[in-house]
C-alpha cells in the first residue's frame, strides 16, 4: 500500500513513517498543502493520511483540494485536534475517517486498515 502522509511536525512525520513502513507500506511524507497536491497529481496512492493543522493551510481545505484531484482515494485524518465540530467538518469535507493523536501505533494501523478496506483498497 502507498500512503501520502501530510504532517508538518518532523518528529511525528518520522514516527508515523516508521510505524507504517514496519507494516510493509510505502510512505511518501510531505509537510504542506502545496506538496500534497503536487504529489497527488503526480503519483498514485492508496490512502491520504493528513493532519488537520498543516504548514500552509488547514487539513479540511487540503481534504477538499485532494477530493478535487482524486475523488476515490480514501482520506484519514490523524490529528491532535479533537473537537467534535472539527471531526464533523473533516468527515463532511470527504474524509472516510478521523483518528485523534496521540494514539497507539496499533490503533493507527487498525484505522488505516478499516478505512482502506471500507473503500475497497485490498492492499493491507
Amino acid at each position: 500500500m502507498r500512503i501520502l502522509h501530510v504532517e508538518d511536525d518532523a518528529d511525528t512525520r518520522v514516527l508515523v513513517a516508521l510505524i507504517l513502513e514496519a507494516e510493509g507500506w510505502q510512505v511518501v511524507s510531505v509537510t504542506s498543502k502545496a506538496e500534497a497536491i503536487s504529489a497527488a497529481r503526480g503519483e498514485s496512492f492508496d490512502l491520504y493520511l493528513i493532519d488537520n493543522w498543516i504548514e500552509d493551510d488547514q487539513g479540511t481545505d487540503l481534504c477538499v483540494a485532494l477530493r478535487a484531484v482524486n475523488s476515490l482515494t480514501p482520506i484519514l485524518f490523524y490529528s491532535g485536534v479533537a473537537y467534535p465540530l472539527d471531526i464533523q467538518t473533516a468527515l463532511a469535507c470527504g474524509a472516510q475517517g478521523y483518528l485523534t493523536k496521540p494514539s497507539t501505533p496499533q490503533a493507527l494501523v487498525d484505522e488505516i486498515r478499516k478505512v482502506t478496506k471500507s473503500q475497497g483498497v485490498s492492499k493491507s
